[in-house]
């Protein structure tokens, strides 16, 4: 199923896959657990197992129909490099991917030592974007080491939820940063001093640097919505992307 995407740094979503487990802190409030719930509860076509594991080969040619070029974020319900998913599966994705040259993939993972294992048999289509998610220095930051492995041609860091101040960074490859707080029930504060410290490495590193929210937790460290708390961080927002290619 493809949809038009709320997410700031996409335009549309596509998952060929649903479900996941969780591995890290950055899983405790997963938006995407608590969308299936509600979408099972409907009675949506592909959330019959809720947030179980589940492949959905029906899916695998939809981008084939549209011809309008469109940034696609891969599995935003999922994660493609889990475990369970077989390559041969992970294989039917990306052959999809190099059928659309018209098309830009962003694929986003928090099991990143699966990738230098994937991609030492196969090439990364030039269209697909690679990234890792980063929401602490213990589980996020040794996977930025996975994906500077792998010959991608953008390869991007999603800190969010950001979790912790992050230290100093190894950025170097790294071509795009993307930071986020929490939002929703019991999410969990974002300091300001965390933000700046990583879009100091990013500039750096010459990593373009995306600000997606602030989310539950205000600049000020007061709770609101994320709405009011807004995407506005250091006077300004910040939608750097590669390429310059984002939401059209």
């Amino acid at each position: 199923m493809t949809t038009l995407s709320t997410i700031e740094w996409t335009e549309q979503t596509w998952n060929p896959l649903t479900g996941c487990t969780k591995v890290s802190p950055g899983c405790k409030h997963c938006y995407a657990e608590a969308m299936a719930r509600r979408l099972q509860a409907m009675g949506a076509p592909g959330y019959a197992a809720g947030f179980t594991l589940a492949l959905h080969p029906a899916r695998l040619a939809e981008p084939l129909a549209r011809a309008k070029p469109t940034v696609y974020f891969v599995n935003s319900m999922s994660d493609l490099f889990q475990g369970d998913v077989p390559d041969a599966f992970i294989d039917a994705v990306f052959a999809t991917i190099e059928a659309t040259p018209r098309h830009t993939y962003q694929i986003l993972t928090k099991r990143a030592e699966r990738l230098p294992d994937y991609f030492a048999r196969r090439a990364c289509p030039a269209n697909a974007w690679l990234g890792v998610s980063v929401e602490d220095r213990a589980h996020g930051l040794p996977r930025i080491g996975h994906l500077r492995r792998v010959a991608a041609p953008v390869r991007f860091l999603s800190i969010e939820p950001l979790l912790e101040d992050l230290g100093e960074m190894d950025l170097a490859s790294i071509h795009w940063v993307i930071v986020g707080g929490e939002s929703g029930p019991g999410a969990r504060p974002m300091r300001a001093a965390w933000v700046e410290g990583i879009r100091r490495q990013a500039d750096a590193a010459g990593a373009a640097f995306f600000f997606k929210q602030w989310g539950a937790w205000g600049a000020d460290g007061v709770r609101r919505s994320k709405k009011a708390n807004g995407r506005v961080f250091g006077g300004r927002t910040w939608d750097a992307v590669p390429g310059g290619r984002g939401r059209g």
